[in-house]
């Protein structure tokens, strides 16, 4: 039989990320591919004795059907935490808990964009937010970037120039996949033009507590003065990837109108895991939480960053981040990345990401690949990183 898709998602691929780990199959080949938290940061511990408590004590909290909003306490709780931080304002925002960051990003398109309106982004930017916004037939417009954030001349232009603007989406802390951090200057030039040209930023701020090096930078819905700036996160870098417990931060109006979208996808989002990151943010020393996966990150990447200042070709480039989980390395503009990702992968047994798989279209050309520090083992980043080092000189000198 011939299926015949609707046009939603005809257009649709496969993220080439997944692809990637296809090959990482092989036992032998070490993968600087994925994104996932370090096992090691995972507070195991906790999470089973949290969990032991609620199933004794109260099972059909866990286990009943619960409210599209989001477990009430923990509601409450980021409500507070996210004042603390600038990123809830009482007297206009509301908050719902989403099944991961990607729900909040994707409901957020949902609400605000018909067919043919125009979303800007970074490019690069997170393949997961570029298919939800694709599969919603959306005008969706890269605008490039400099080492401190999006490029302002470049995108002032693209407003200028495509047609009915609705929402920017950034993610200003250690950029998926490029690892930079926007300046503080230019979260104000980007909020500003957010006014002047009456859009809505949608900020994306899943590492923004993973920060290890530098200072930290103001939110930019701590900057929001008239509600323009949709803040939104996920414990899944703090507490468990697994859990897929995300929140949103908005103005009231976006958030009922989210209410309702969520309703229609997934009724609520999973109430155990919601429970047990309540009791887990609310019972534990959180800084100190905070501080061990810091240390965590800090280490890897800079075992990760030595082996490139020591080992890589010195044709290679890349942004050492200050926080998150990825390294953005730039190949000479002579050398054909995809087949550097693709011999890297084959003949050298390490899997790292094309930096095309984070394209908006798909005829840009791209000259630099990922690397993930977070999941691979200390030993595995040693091991993995002298191979590739090798493979850059054998390559480019």
């Amino acid at each position: 039989m011939e299926y015949k898709f609707s046009d939603k998602v005809t257009g649709l691929q496969a993220s080439a990320i997944r692809e990637i780990l296809k090959f990482t199959a092989d036992p032998e080949v070490i993968s600087f591919a994925a994104g996932n938290p370090a096992p090691e940061a995972f507070p195991t511990e906790r999470i089973a004795e949290i969990s032991a408590e609620l199933l004794r004590d109260d099972p059909i909290l866990a286990l009943q059907y619960s409210i599209t909003e989001g477990y009430t306490p923990l509601r409450e709780f980021l409500k507070g935490w996210m004042t603390e931080k600038g990123c809830f304002h009482k007297e206009f925002d509301d908050l719902i808990i989403t099944s991961g960051g990607q729900q909040a990003n994707e409901l957020s398109c949902k609400v605000l964009l018909n067919e043919g309106d125009t979303l800007l982004c970074e490019s690069p930017s997170f393949i997961g937010s570029l298919n939800a916004f694709r599969s919603y037939h959306v005008n969706l417009v890269g605008v490039d970037m400099e080492d401190d954030g999006i490029d302002l001349e470049k995108l002032e232009n693209a407003l200028k120039t495509e047609p009915n603007v609705k929402l920017l989406y950034l993610i200003p802390n250690f950029q998926n996949p490029t690892g930079r951090t926007m300046s503080l200057a230019k979260r104000k030039a980007v909020y500003e033009l957010a006014c002047r040209y009456d859009f809505i930023i949608l900020e994306d701020d899943p590492y923004g507590e993973l920060r290890f090096a530098g200072e930290n930078v103001p939110t930019i819905k701590s900057l929001d003065t008239e509600g323009r700036v949709i803040y939104s996160s996920t414990f899944s870098k703090l507490i468990s990837s697994g859990f897929r417990t995300g929140y949103v931060s908005a103005p009231a109006p976006i958030i009922q109108k989210i209410v309702v979208c969520k309703q229609v996808a997934d009724v609520h989002s999973n109430i155990w895991a919601q429970v047990v990151s309540h009791r887990f943010m609310t019972t534990v020393d959180r800084e100190a939480h905070f501080n061990r996966l810091r240390g965590i990150y800090r280490e890897k990447c800079g075992l990760m960053c030595r082996y490139i200042d020591e080992g890589f070709s010195k044709e290679i480039s890349y942004v050492r981040p200050e926080g998150g989980l990825f390294i953005w390395c730039t190949l000479p503009e002579s050398c054909d990345m995809n087949a550097f990702c693709t011999k890297a992968v084959k003949d050298y047994k390490v899997a790292v990401v094309p930096g095309n798989s984070f394209s908006i279209r798909a005829d840009e050309v791209s000259h630099s690949f990922r690397l993930n520090y977070s999941t691979p083992t200390n030993a595995q980043i040693e091991k993995g990183m002298e191979i590739l080092a090798r493979m850059t000189r054998d390559m480019l000198g």
